[in-house]
């Protein structure tokens, strides 16, 4: 090659990417790829140092046309992603799979309304239709009526259309638009109430990691490896409860014998409340195989199976051992403690004689797994990093998350135990110890590794419990609120901000206000809701819940419309709760997928050859015996139908705004509605 052809090819490539080519004979090569290119690689042509660098129109013109792929690929996959979706749905209704097989009556009530409310809305919008085309035009937030003198003038000549028209009109401006846009304007107080609530949130937040606010244990315990037994080493007891768990039973026993602390000051108690008798002898030789390994741990399965995991919890207490033990740790079934884990958290105990409970934050392994488990990660970090941290340091008291924790248990004892009344037996002994003077500790920078629901079925029952249970615990803790020695301002924030605005007005104006009110102001137009109130205030809220989690802004969107989709089942848990209808005691374990114990276990126990083979197999038949079913659910189709036909009416107003929330939130609600969100299984 001549020099002059050699200068042109280093002058245009020396800024590509730089590869390394690995030969070992000319039919087995590979190529390494150092750093990827850069559009400034493209754009800018190698130039010496020093001097500026200018545009080169070919590689401008390569880098449109790689753009230009990107889009096209982007477009072609459109095709293929829709023919999908259409063959998943068409499974679904092939299947006939709907959650109202097993629903209850008051679910079938809540069903019944939306439905009557779907085809009205649709009898409503045949009307308007044809309004529009008579000449009826309306524009929000004015009313323009191109025939405002049939209204007024009894005389003036009306078709049979434009009489019926016309008092309907008149019907919906005089009787149904006053009250309507009340209760808007009551949901929208409630909304800018709750989001300064989560601006402050949020603030607290800042202030805490501006001034490195954090709880410091006052003393650091000495890890065993360095044989100093001598530090703040207490008799602790731990507790796995578990029901039916056999996907994740290995990894959480695992990791909990892998504690690292004196062996004579530590016992773990095994809760097994499985029925199935299969699950049960697995749960036990898993128990006597890591017994034979040194572990202090015993088995314990209940013959009376009273009061699900609260009562699970409290039988355990009642053992005759448990008096010589100071604490209790706490991890449910899906949870892998790391070995350290009691190490940062009983020390904070020592010399601190008020404090009741230490609580970890948890982490996911499963959090990128599909879009539902980051939407789920999106509010369980704003849930750790803000709500439990800002309230953990400002009030000394948060709801107990039910596991990853150590309880005091003098503090248990104080508080009155365990009890079986609610479906959030954890929340209710957080509560019942702050009213008895006991302080909390959140520790956000102790993590304690679990796993999501991948499925909507299972978030879906999970949700409904966590949301039934505050409201249950609301009825029956107010009297003891009310009469116990706390502060006001303690009881202010127990009885306003704890059950009032974050458990009882969040979930009733998400779902009155952007899936009932929303769409009933497209077809009563006198009535109005402001664009702020519709996109950019529950936008900047969805901004700060994802702040905690900055990986998920490119799902800030997809966030927002999940949110109020899943407003439908936590509006319905609230009512249930609050008013003690059928399904607010339903509890149902949440199903696991065990997707990281064959790993962990690898890791936990490489010892044992023979354990890890068990395990292999044990992997294999879990994938045979749990067969998901997808399902249709009933109440989210009508909404999503709800909501897609009154962004249609929002078309003959040319409410933009209103137009794409309704058009985008109905799709969110239909793509639920197919159970096409989460893991999808063939049926």
């Amino acid at each position: 090659m001549a020099p002059s052809s050699f200068d042109w090819w280093r002058k245009e490539t020396h800024r590509g990417t730089p590869v390394v080519v690995k030969m070992e004979n000319p039919n087995n090569w590979s190529m390494v790829e150092l750093e990827g290119p850069s559009e400034d690689d493209f754009l800018n042509d190698g130039v010496s140092e020093g001097r500026g660098r200018n545009k080169n129109a070919k590689q401008l013109t390569w880098v449109l046309l790689l753009k230009a792929h990107r889009a096209a690929g982007c477009i072609s996959s459109i095709a293929p992603a829709t023919l999908f979706l259409a063959s998943a749905v068409r499974r679904r209704l092939s299947s006939g799979h709907t959650d109202t097989e097993k629903t209850v009556r008051t679910s079938t009530r809540f069903y019944s309304c939306i439905k009557l409310f779907l085809w009205v809305s649709i009898l409503l919008l045949g009307f308007e239709v044809a309004a529009y085309y008579k000449g009826w035009h309306f524009r929000a937030p004015d009313l323009h009526l191109q025939y405002l003198y049939t209204l007024t003038n009894p005389f003036a000549f009306k078709g049979f259309f434009d009489s019926i028209y016309s008092r309907w009109v008149l019907f919906r401006v005089e009787y149904l638009a006053p009250p309507l846009q009340f209760l808007a304007n009551a949901c929208i107080y409630l909304f800018l109430i709750q989001s300064l609530d989560r601006l402050v949130l949020c603030l607290g937040c800042f202030w805490i990691r501006f001034k490195k606010i954090k709880p410091v244990p006052k003393q650091t315990l000495p890890d065993l490896e360095s044989g100093d037994n001598d530090g703040f080493f207490p008799m602790v007891l731990v507790q796995i409860p578990m029901c039916n768990e056999r996907e994740v039973y290995q990894q959480s026993i695992g990791a909990v014998c892998n504690l690292k602390w004196p062996k004579s000051k530590i016992l773990i108690q095994v809760l097994d409340d499985s029925d199935d008798p299969t699950t049960q002898l697995m749960i036990k030789d898993e128990v006597d195989k890591w017994k034979r390994e040194g572990a202090n741990i015993v088995y314990r399965h209940r013959v009376i199976r009273d009061g699900y995991k609260a009562g699970n919890l409290k039988s355990a207490m009642n053992c005759s051992y448990v008096k010589d033990y100071e604490f209790v740790a706490i991890f449910d079934a899906d949870f892998q403690p790391t070995p350290d884990f009691l190490r940062k958290t009983v020390a904070h105990f020592k010399d601190n004689e008020e404090l009741g409970l230490v609580q970890a934050r948890w982490s996911f392994v499963n959090k990128d797994e599909n879009l539902l488990t980051r939407m789920q990660h999106v509010n369980l970090a704003f849930h750790f990093e803000v709500e439990q941290q800002v309230n953990g340091i400002f009030f000394n008291f948060f709801g107990f998350n039910g596991t990853a924790g150590v309880w005091r248990i003098k503090a248990l004892e104080d508080s009155g135990g365990w009890l079986e009344r609610t479906t959030v037996e954890d929340m209710d002994i957080a509560v019942r110890a702050h009213l008895h003077g006991w302080k909390m500790i959140f520790l956000n920078d102790v993590e304690c590794q679990c796993e999501l629901p991948e499925s909507y079925e299972a978030y879906r029952k999970q949700q409904h419990r966590w949301h039934s249970g505050p409201m249950q615990l609301f009825r029956l803790c107010l009297p003891d609120i009310i009469k116990s020695k706390i502060s006001i301002w303690k009881k202010a924030n127990m009885i306003f901000l704890f059950f009032l605005l974050r458990k009882l007005i969040l979930p009733f104006y998400s779902f009155t206000l952007f899936c009932v009110i929303l769409p009933m102001t497209m077809f009563v137009p006198e009535a109005t809701l402001p664009a702020w109130v519709v996109c950019y205030i529950p936008a900047t809220m969805s901004f700060l819940n994802i702040l905690p989690s900055p990986k998920s802004f490119p799902f800030l969107v997809p966030y927002l419309l999940f949110e109020n989709t899943m407003s439908v089942t936590k509006f319905n848990a609230m009512i249930s709760g609050l008013f003690q209808l059928g399904s607010a005691y339903e509890w149902v374990v949440t199903k696991k997928s065990g997707r990281s114990s064959q790993g962990d276990l690898l890791s936990l126990n490489p010892n044992n050859a023979n354990a890890n083979c068990v395990s292999q197999q044990d992997s294999n038949k879990k994938q045979h015996l749990h067969v998901h079913v997808n399902r249709i659910y009933t109440k989210e189709l009508m909404l999503a139908f709800l909501l897609l036909t009154a962004s249609a009416r929002s078309l003959l107003s040319a409410q933009g705004i209103h137009f794409y929330f309704l058009l985008f939130q109905g799709l969110s609600f239909l793509l639920v509605g197919f159970d096409l969100i989460g893991h999808q299984i063939a049926t």
